[in-house]
């Protein structure tokens, strides 16, 4: 049986899918708050730069994998228009009724679906427009979720990966401080659940760093990647353009 990472742990690869899930129902009403605390309020300007980025246009077809409580769907729906759509997905079924709840508070009507990333339930060459946001590490065969995404995309459609990377050595010393001393602590007083955001750190060292996942891309069938450092490397922006 092949085994992959859960954070630090080894499990066999049919048990990630479940033990993430764990996670995401347990801090999915919470979810939002904690973003801005993690970040201090980072996350916002983060989203925003790869939506603008994204240069999405009126009449445009956009997939949000890993969607959560909807900041990116909400975002490409104001621009793509009523001639557009934007898809908001995610494999959780907490963290996406999450995201369909405040759509619905602003008034979005969008297209949301339960969907595992490795298997995408769409018609191939369907979308302008693939995003991924703090989704990718958590999904157990990241080739296959890639191939997947440029499945989906038209010839030239781009995909969009935003997510935590390395960072910049010098400060890495104190960002592993605040990951595992900080981070723990604020799960538990305000989501009460230490133990899922000690996981949420372990992933992100275990998760490709700009070079790796920019060549991993380039094999799924991206032929042109260019990579966005954000806040000296604890996120990345990854633009991919299908062949």
């Amino acid at each position: 049986m092949s085994q992959t990472h859960f954070g630090f742990q080894q499990v066999e690869d049919s048990q990630k899918a479940d033990r993430v899930r764990g996670v995401f129902d347990s801090v999915a009403k919470r979810y939002d708050v904690m973003n801005d605390l993690m970040s201090m309020g980072l996350h916002r300007a983060w989203k925003a730069y790869a939506v603008a980025v994204a240069n999405v246009r009126e009449g445009d077809h956009v997939l949000d994998i890993a969607g959560g409580t909807g900041d990116l769907a909400r975002a490409f729906a104001k621009k793509v228009g009523e001639r557009g759509a934007v898809v908001h997905t995610d494999i959780n079924e907490a963290m996406l009724r999450q995201g369909r709840n405040r759509l619905l508070d602003d008034g979005m009507v969008l297209p949301t679906t339960i969907c595992d990333a490795e298997v995408l339930p769409f018609a191939s060459g369907r979308f302008d427009l693939v995003s991924v946001a703090f989704g990718l590490r958590n999904m157990t065969h990241k080739e296959r979720a890639l191939a997947e995404m440029n499945r989906v995309l038209r010839p030239g459609g781009r995909l969009l990966v935003l997510e935590f990377s390395k960072v910049a050595p010098p400060l890495a010393k104190a960002y592993d401080w605040y990951s595992f001393q900080v981070l723990p602590r604020l799960g538990r007083w305000v989501a009460g659940d230490a133990d899922s955001y000690r996981y949420l750190a372990e992933s992100i060292r275990m998760h490709p760093g700009q070079a790796e996942l920019k060549s991993m891309m380039k094999t799924a069938g991206f032929g042109h990647v260019d990579v966005h450092n954000l806040s000296a490397g604890v996120v990345a922006l990854h633009v991919g353009i299908k062949c």
